[in-house]
């Protein structure tokens, strides 16, 4: 099965395609790097000041994540492969067209526009979403989202075959996380991205078996709700940090129970 991976440029999806280059031999590998274009106001550098002050667990979690990953995998793996500033632009569609891939695979990108949608792929596109849809959808972080909202039931991934939606498309797969209360919100994120990271592995495993193909239509399982980066605020970095504590504090599984919640499972092994 050829496989391309169009995935952001940075260690943790590094680390994804390592994981799969040891078990499905990628093709081709497009990477996107992109430029920061945010205005610098007042407010934000208030806002800034503010979190390096009293919420620097937030990127030290984040950054934590990243040199964990770096460390295990300071290498792509070597397959062709081309880094673009935007994935929905021509120099990537171009390449895409010339691998005739079976499988693409996205992870870590701007939200996928035509014409790299309908790049013909046997199989499709499969989208990796680091959040438990359809009951968290969007970004930037939907694990923080969770905890941020007092909802630490619904950290989990999701697999899905990609659409022009926000997370919305026809699910593969999907599972929660087990969280014991011990962890510390950088390895609550590193447990999140190695358990995405598997259940990708675990998706390509039943779709080359030909396993739920079709997938799931994420509204036969509930409404669920979408957050945007816009609404990432101040504010709800405050109720990060708050909830995050308190919830850890107690060192309870209980308050990590996820029982009621449809997931959709796969059997990679049959």
């Amino acid at each position: 099965m050829k496989i391309l991976m169009i995935i952001g440029n940075e260690p943790n999806q590094r680390a994804l395609a390592n994981k799969i280059h040891a078990e499905f031999p990628l093709s081709a590998i497009i990477t996107e790097s992109r430029k920061s274009k945010r205005k610098i106001t007042l407010r934000k550098v208030f806002e800034k000041i503010i979190e390096r002050l009293f919420l620097s667990s937030i990127d030290k979690a984040w950054f934590g994540l990243h040199t964990y990953y770096k460390s295990k995998y300071p290498d792509f793996p070597d397959v062709p492969n081309i880094d673009v500033e935007n994935i929905n632009k021509d120099p990537a569609y171009q390449f895409a067209k010339k691998i005739h891939p079976d499988l693409i695979i996205v992870s870590g990108t701007r939200l996928v526009k035509n014409p790299m949608l309908q790049l013909p792929a046997g199989n499709g596109i499969m989208n990796i979403h680091t959040g438990l849809s359809p009951y968290i959808k969007g970004g930037p972080n939907c694990t923080n989202w969770c905890l941020a909202t007092n909802q630490p039931e619904y950290i989990g991934n999701t697999i899905m075959w990609i659409d022009q939606g926000i997370d919305s498309g026809k699910i593969i797969a999907s599972d929660t996380v087990d969280i014991s209360g011990a962890e510390d919100l950088m390895d609550i994120h590193i447990r999140v991205m190695d358990h995405a990271h598997a259940l990708c592995i675990n998706a390509i495993k039943a779709i080359n078996a030909r396993q739920n193909k079709e997938g799931v239509d994420q509204n036969s399982i509930a409404k669920g709700k979408t957050y945007y980066t816009k609404e990432w605020g101040l504010r709800q970095k405050i109720s990060l940090v708050k909830n995050t504590k308190r919830i850890l504090e107690k060192n309870n599984p209980n308050n990590f129970t996820n029982s009621g919640l449809e997931i959709v499972t796969i059997n990679p092994n049959k």
